[in-house]
């Protein structure tokens, strides 16, 4: 079964089982990760400038390291609700769930809120995204994403046309790649800590030339 089947708003109403199956091996999978340097550079950041992450990711990172704004697109896996009564929970983790697990309150179907192949992203978050973007930057990020989504890709695309600086941080190729002034191919959390810590420390236009000149042929 394709995973954007398996993982769809539709099987999830119809066939729960199968698809929290999947969300209980991804998660348990991914259960001793955690929040790295890269994570840190944005929180030491939002100590001397305004930020705002905007993340396609639904493994709540940002907000465990201790960013302040932080967008979540997709949700997070952290948060069930109740598809009947709409009763919500906060978990640490899914050991110990039945799959699928239900409401201690109604008896049905609990499910995390993030955004499932077929589904709507959440009016709340595009709203505070749309907020965020008429408020402006001063600089813009794009940290390891294909910026295969539209959302995640026009905020870089639109700023880089209006002479905003835009810097790509991604050992790969992405959809935003042709658009950035500065494209840096590297991990993240080998970098960002770098682009911080010259960022707090000198004037941002100044430092984003600086870079381009000294980018060494990344």
């Amino acid at each position: 079964m394709p995973i954007e089947q398996a993982l769809s708003g539709e099987m999830l109403r119809t066939r729960p089982e199968i698809t929290w199956k999947y969300l209980y091996q991804i998660e348990s999978a991914c259960r001793e990760a955690g929040h790295n340097e890269a994570h840190q550079a944005l929180v030491e950041l939002q100590a001397s400038r305004e930020v705002c992450v905007l993340t396609q990711n639904i493994d709540g990172f940002h907000t465990a390291a201790g960013s302040s704004n932080v967008i979540e697109i997709h949700g997070c896996f952290d948060q069930l609700q109740c598809m009947g009564c709409g009763a919500t929970q906060h978990v640490l983790n899914y050991a110990g769930l039945a799959v699928p697990p239900r409401c201690v309150a109604c008896g049905q179907i609990r499910r995390p809120k993030v955004v499932l192949f077929g589904e709507m992203l959440p009016v709340e978050a595009i709203n505070r995204l749309h907020n965020e973007l008429a408020k402006g930057f001063d600089l813009i990020i794009s940290i390891g994403t294909t910026s295969v989504f539209p959302y995640i890709a026009e905020p870089v695309i639109q700023a880089s046309r209006q002479g905003v600086p835009t810097i790509e941080i991604n050992p790969g190729k992405t959809e935003v790649s042709a658009y950035v002034a500065l494209r840096i191919r590297e991990r993240a959390a080998v970098v960002l800590p770098q682009l911080v810590h010259a960022y707090k420390h000198k004037n941002a236009s100044s430092q984003f030339s600086e870079w381009r000149q000294c980018r060494s042929g990344h």
